[in-house]
């Protein structure tokens, strides 16, 4: 699938860090993106890049965090033939790939302390050499790095190397989480909504309910974008009537009846047991009572563990909003707690 590029959002603290993206653009110092998963640090990479004087020069990216500690080396430096085993030619590495341009490492504080100090001098100096030379190469390349970690902590307990950070942090942009971000979930899930729609050759885009909008809004998307896009995408898909707006969220697709438990044996089959030792249940003398005051009594435990907010209770049960309140009428808890 095609890459997605596009600053979705108007929610003061999104455009605010991405304002500072746009300004550091210009300036030609390394820059941290510092934000938890999902909330677009490679976008600001992006933006850091194409609106610069090196808009023309390459972008290479590079995933820390994907390379064992034993390549990652060779992969930004890059090596000479025979410089270690299976090194049968020379290779450039990341750092000369990108002269001129922009280099983005993602998952920085994933780096090992050997890395760590040959990036300094990089960094510092515009120096590389790759693994077995000794001839040092002169790069120009802009540093922007990512992580969700948090790199000062790791640098005063000894993790990341304080002076590297120093350099590194001449600009830091903090992304901030979806759940912060005021009105956005509602302006993203209508603009993923509509693109899967159309995706899928559809005529029109009906929109979401109002009970499936609120269970959008009141979710907490631990995920932040690239959740909320996997969620919405998946309810336009599985949604069988094009003609009317979208009333099921599904937000863990792992979640089912079927699912493995660790830890939890299968029973065995009822042939492997004697019928003479197999324990027996006394059913109650009124069974619809019953599951009614189990229902009662799961729902009352789950408003209070959220406090009584009916969204999120509903979130919580697996619920639409307007399930819920038809279970809240049903069983008399409206007005309570």
């Amino acid at each position: 699938m095609e890459r997605d590029f596009q600053f979705i959002g108007q929610s003061t603290a999104f455009l605010d860090a991405v304002e500072r993206a746009s300004r550091a653009a210009l300036a030609g110092r390394p820059v941290l993106v510092i934000g938890e998963r999902g909330t677009g640090k490679e976008l600001i990479a992006q933006r850091l890049h194409h609106l610069s004087p090196r808009w023309g020069e390459p972008l290479v990216t590079l995933n820390c965090a994907a390379l064992p500690e034993t390549l990652i080396e060779a992969e930004l430096f890059g090596h000479e033939a025979g410089a270690f085993t299976g090194a049968t030619r020379a290779r450039t590495g990341r750092f000369e790939e990108a002269d001129k341009g922009t280099l983005f490492l993602d998952e920085l504080g994933t780096l090992s302390m050997a890395a760590q100090e040959r990036l300094l001098r990089a960094v510092e100096y515009g120096e590389v050499t790759r693994i077995g030379s000794s001839r040092p190469l002169q790069v120009d390349v802009r540093i922007v790095g990512a992580t969700n970690a948090d790199l000062p902590r790791a640098a005063a307990e000894g993790r990341f190397r304080a002076d590297l950070l120093d350099r590194l942090s001449f600009e830091v942009i903090t992304l901030p989480p979806l759940r912060a971000r005021e009105g956005d979930v509602a302006e993203l899930s209508q603009y993923y909504g509509r693109r899967m729609a159309t995706e899928l050759g559809w005529e029109g885009w009906p929109g979401f309910t109002p009970s499936a909008a609120d269970a959008l809004e009141a979710y907490a998307w631990p995920g932040n974008v690239r959740e909320l896009r996997n969620v919405v995408e998946r309810a336009v898909y599985r949604w069988d009537d094009q003609d009317r707006p979208i009333a099921r969220i599904i937000f863990d697709p792992f979640e089912s009846i079927w699912a493995p438990r660790e830890g939890v044996v299968d029973p065995a089959p009822a042939s492997a047991t004697p019928a003479s030792s197999a324990p027996t249940a006394t059913p109650p003398a009124d069974l619809r009572a019953a599951v009614e005051e189990h229902e009662r009594t799961l729902i009352a435990a789950a408003l209070e563990q959220h406090r009584w907010n009916q969204r999120r209770t509903a979130s919580a049960l697996g619920l639409t909003y307007d399930q819920l309140r038809h279970c809240l009428r049903k069983h008399g808890l409206i007005g309570t707690g």
